[in-house]
């Protein structure tokens, strides 16, 4: 795993640094690329929003991460919470304390959703995995979810049923973050949907100037997918190659949302690599490393200079389009609609998200039936 961009400025190459500040704050001195922290870890929070994030994200992998990072005072709560609703399911109980971790990441983020209007400032909760068949439901639970917080912004995947959701999540004033997305056509179904929803709303006479969309690509999980595919069917590729995937196809997707004026901002998740940082910056969009990635960005040492119009090495992306996935992920045309949900990286992700929801209704169960043995 690439870990290192070589590709990335140094200090001394690059003019009109400011002295003193490190890469992610160099970064996010300036506009219009901001970044966002992929958790809802206080104590992660609290350091990201210091070197300049505005936006932070939890889902159910996150949730179970942070209950873990501070067992004692979470399962407490999961028992005051089974004291107060004697009847509450696991799921509701485990739930309700996404709910909490998401609000309290919420406040943190509150003085930069004021400074910034709406567009920043965001925490991202994410609907429940279990409900992925169905659309209205995602869109209710979207609605509840956006009541709890007016910063709150809320994830709904990129499936058919989900695309179907977010339309209708938007047209009753959801802000939405798409997730479960790793291609260029998902990323622009899931902005014409969201496009579609805002013209609804704004046909209802609802004002959306605070509205802040934003559409994840997944980048690294659509590398992780490819080498999946060339280990399983034995295809020889430059290993390296294969760590360019995901920007390329958020480059392509880039592009495309520059010529169509969209309402909604690009989001690269998923890193591997700090690449997936470097060769993203200029562009009006949303960078969201994890934490610890976050920490590897600040220890290169690099400078960020605009290389989002830069595009993939010719050799580098003739050599990914020989897969016939990557093209598929890249092209905008390359899946319909109704293909999305068979995607290797849809229901490979779709099923991690799954058995995190199953991780912590087992946290919850140790709470509510203890283990009869210490």
């Amino acid at each position: 795993m690439t870990t290192t961009d070589p590709t990335a400025a140094t200090p001394d190459q690059q003019p009109n640094v400011t002295p003193g500040l490190t890469p992610l704050e160099q970064m996010t001195a300036g506009e219009p690329t901001v970044l966002w922290n992929d958790s809802a870890d206080p104590r992660e929070l609290a350091q990201s929003i210091a070197w300049g994030a505005v936006g932070a994200t939890c889902n159910p992998v996150i949730a179970v991460a942070c209950v873990k990072a501070d067992l004692s005072r979470w399962t407490a709560r999961m028992a005051e919470l089974a004291r107060q609703r004697p009847t509450a399911s696991e799921s509701e109980i485990g739930w309700t304390v996404v709910e909490e971790i998401s609000l309290e990441a919420a406040e943190m983020l509150r003085p930069a959703y004021e400074r910034h209007e709406g567009v920043n400032g965001r925490l991202s909760m994410q609907t429940d995995p279990r409900l992925h068949r169905d659309a209205r439901a995602l869109a209710d639970q979207a609605e509840y979810f956006s009541s709890l917080a007016d910063n709150i912004i809320v994830k709904i995947p990129a499936t058919s049923t989900g695309i179907v959701a977010i339309e209708d999540a938007v047209s009753r004033g959801v802000s939405i973050n798409v997730t479960v997305s790793f291609s260029v056509p998902q990323a622009l179904a899931a902005a014409e949907a969201i496009e579609r929803g805002m013209r609804r709303r704004e046909s209802a006479g609802h004002d959306v100037s605070r509205m802040g969309h934003v559409v994840t690509i997944m980048v690294g999980r659509l590398d992780d997918w490819l080498k999946d595919v060339v280990s399983r069917d034995g295809i020889e590729i430059d290993p390296e190659h294969l760590e360019w995937a995901g920007i390329a196809a958020f480059k392509r997707a880039y592009a495309v949302f520059q010529e169509r004026g969209y309402r909604s901002r690009l989001l690269s998740a998923a890193f591997r690599n700090t690449r997936q940082w470097s060769e993203l910056i200029g562009a009006d969009a949303v960078i969201s490393p994890p934490f610890t990635w976050q920490q590897k960005i600040q220890a290169t040492g690099h400078v960020p200079v605009p290389r989002i119009d830069e595009p993939v090495e010719d050799e580098v992306l003739e050599s990914l389009l020989g897969l016939a996935d990557f093209r598929r992920a890249y092209e905008p045309d390359g899946m319909s609609v109704e293909e999305f949900d068979a995607f290797g990286p849809t229901r490979k992700t779709l099923r991690q998200f799954l058995g995190a929801d199953e991780e912590l209704d087992r946290l919850v169960r140790d709470v509510l039936v203890p283990h009869p043995l210490p």
